[in-house]
């Protein structure tokens, strides 16, 4: 009896949203309980590892976009870390926090580390936009002193914005209801959503669009002016090199932009669902779950990206295990 009703209790808090756990041999949400563990443990390390990578390349850091990808890898741990919370409570360890306070942080800080992320996508945008239309002038504009000031109001910005739901506006953004009372409790508000929309995803989502379509536009531009010399004077090859210096900026933007692509493919099912939640139109457990954590696996995503596009990358994760090799021979 005593075994029975410590499993009621359990069951009470716990939720599997795919439907699958509460055997009579374990009493957990097995494949919630994998997918998350995964997850965790694949964002924590890959994020490490940029982390580690940007110390071990210096080139890295003659890009200015490497303040914003560094805020990015720090914001994408910070998930990682905060992914354990709900790996415990499905392995049944308590937090000794009341259920609703720890669901409502949880959210919150989920939602401000994605936040963070989305805006520093954004202002990646913007920078190479100005790097590509302002060259002369770059240099003047966006300095490491303005660039730790914008890097600080994406924070600010990113708490205040969901902090109205610590005041009953509606749930912020976080969806894959592991505790009972996140998905029956604590509800979405279609006003809350339409303002989270307005301030965050939508003008996000309108200059990465606006910034990208110039940059890829203006380097179509060069590279057809650079063909067309090219085919006119076949003679000059020193001047065609020279401008073909610029091939650099235009694959460094291009690595940028598949980030960026896979981080909306990966969100864009969540924030559908979300509209659709907040609007009463739809509520599906399992697709609440699989959206959610499809938009937090982002997180390990960039890393991947990121390794397997950028040169100077891989030089640094090299030099990274050549240290960690070496380490030994120390000893």
């Amino acid at each position: 009896l005593n075994m029975s009703s410590s499993i009621m209790n359990i069951s009470e808090h716990l939720s599997c949203p795919l439907g699958f756990g509460h055997y009579n041999a374990v009493d957990i949400c097995i494949l919630e309980t994998v997918v998350i563990v995964l997850l965790t443990f694949l964002i924590i390390a890959g994020n490490l590892t940029v982390i580690f990578v940007f110390h071990c390349a210096p080139l890295l850091h003659h890009y200015t976009t490497s303040y914003f990808i560094q805020t990015m890898a720090y914001a994408d741990l910070f998930v990682g870390v905060s992914c354990l919370v709900p790996t415990l409570s499905l392995l049944h360890y308590s937090t000794g926090v009341h259920e609703s306070l720890t669901c409502q942080v949880f959210g919150y800080i989920i939602s401000v580390l994605k936040s963070v992320s989305m805006a520093c996508l954004a202002c990646i945008s913007v920078d190479r936009y100005l790097a590509i239309t302002k060259p002369l002038s770059y240099n003047q504009l966006v300095t490491p002193c303005r660039l730790r000031i914008c890097i600080s109001l994406i924070w600010i910005y990113s708490c205040l914005i969901f902090l109205p739901s610590f005041f009953g506006w509606g749930k912020p953004g976080y969806h894959g209801d592991i505790f009972e009372w996140c998905a029956t409790s604590w509800l979405t508000n279609a006003y809350f959503t339409g303002f989270i929309v307005c301030l965050l995803y939508a003008p996000a989502a309108f200059v990465i669009c606006f910034t990208y379509f110039h940059i890829f536009k203006i380097c179509r531009q060069h590279t057809k002016e650079i063909s067309d010399r090219r085919a006119r004077f076949p003679n000059h090859e020193g001047e065609a090199a020279g401008e073909a210096g610029h091939s650099p900026d235009r694959r460094y933007a291009m690595v940028l932009f598949r980030i960026t692509s896979v981080f909306y493919v990966l969100w864009l099912p969540y924030i559908i669902y979300f509209l659709l939640e907040s609007s009463r139109v739809l509520e599906n457990p399992a697709l609440s779950f699989l959206t959610t954590w499809l938009a937090i696996s982002n997180s390990f995503c960039n890393c991947v990206i990121y390794s397997l596009s950028n040169s100077v990358f891989r030089l640094g994760l090299r030099r990274l295990k050549h240290k960690l090799w070496s380490v030994p021979n120390v000893f």
